[in-house]
């Protein structure tokens, strides 16, 4: 399995490096997988870039900012048939990419999301951006019946047929939550697992009441929109289940 690790960074100098370490590289080559390593420039100023490729990282460089912008490059630049994201400021946890990847194949899933919010750390979140992320992941799960708990993570394993599936819009924060609707929606088997999320390094770059408020009107956005038939068809009867063997909420047909 080609397997590309994709990780959006603004400025992450101080912390490039510790994410890079942290991916166990050595673990998942001797499980047989190929690897990559893409990190997306989104327009820094303090040579994070540079760092990255010295090393051994690919770098894309998206000079138009945002989130979904710098993903959305990423995932055009990458070249593996999996796909793992996170972000450069030390707050996930890679060492888990080789059991997931072996949880993907086992239970022959398609789109792996994580759940910080039942293992916060110490320091990891304050409490009103604890409270806007239950806030915006219960809106999610009303509005279109998905079953994640957390729909902000930013922490993702998936197949890239996922990807050239949807149809993306969000070039912003919105992306993570729009990114999970729209895997469930098209049909596909989704899963999340609960992570340990860990403390920021170095300064936020998010405003909890800003960003929450977009993201609640991309939510009622997306709400609007006319589904496609693709989603229609697939997405009406699919089964939600709880899956006791690997601690893993899923979805999808059986």
């Amino acid at each position: 399995m080609f397997v590309s690790v994709v990780i959006p960074a603004l400025n992450e100098r101080e912390n490039i490096s510790q994410t890079i370490e942290a991916i166990p590289v050595e673990k998942l080559r001797s499980a047989g997988h190929d690897l990559e390593i893409v990190i997306v420039d989104n327009g820094s100023t303090d040579g994070t870039g540079q760092l990255a490729r010295s090393l051994g990282a690919k770098v894309v460089v998206q000079p138009v900012r945002g989130y979904g912008n710098a993903y959305q490059a990423g995932f055009a630049n990458c070249s593996g048939d999996v796909i793992a994201t996170g972000d450069a400021d030390l707050t996930y946890p890679f060492e888990i990419l080789p059991e997931v990847l072996l949880t993907l194949e086992a239970e022959e899933l398609d789109f792996v999301t994580t759940n910080r919010l039942d293992s916060l750390l110490p320091g990891s979140m304050t409490r009103s951006h604890v409270w806007g992320n239950k806030g915006l992941s219960a809106v999610a799960r009303q509005l279109f019946g998905v079953p994640f708990a957390d729909s902000q993570s930013g922490m993702w394993i998936f197949r890239r047929k996922v990807w050239t599936s949807l149809r993306m819009r969000s070039g912003g924060m919105a992306f993570s939550q729009e990114l999970k609707i729209e895997a469930f929606r098209h049909g596909f088997r989704c899963a999340e697992l609960p992570i340990a999320y860990y403390p920021r390094g170095g300064q936020t770059k998010i405003n909890t009441v800003t960003d929450g408020m977009r993201n609640l009107l991309h939510l009622l956005a997306v709400r609007a929109r006319p589904k496609h038939p693709l989603v229609q068809d697939s997405y009406i009867g699919l089964p939600n289940r709880y899956d006791t063997r690997v601690g893993f909420r899923t979805s999808g047909a059986e």
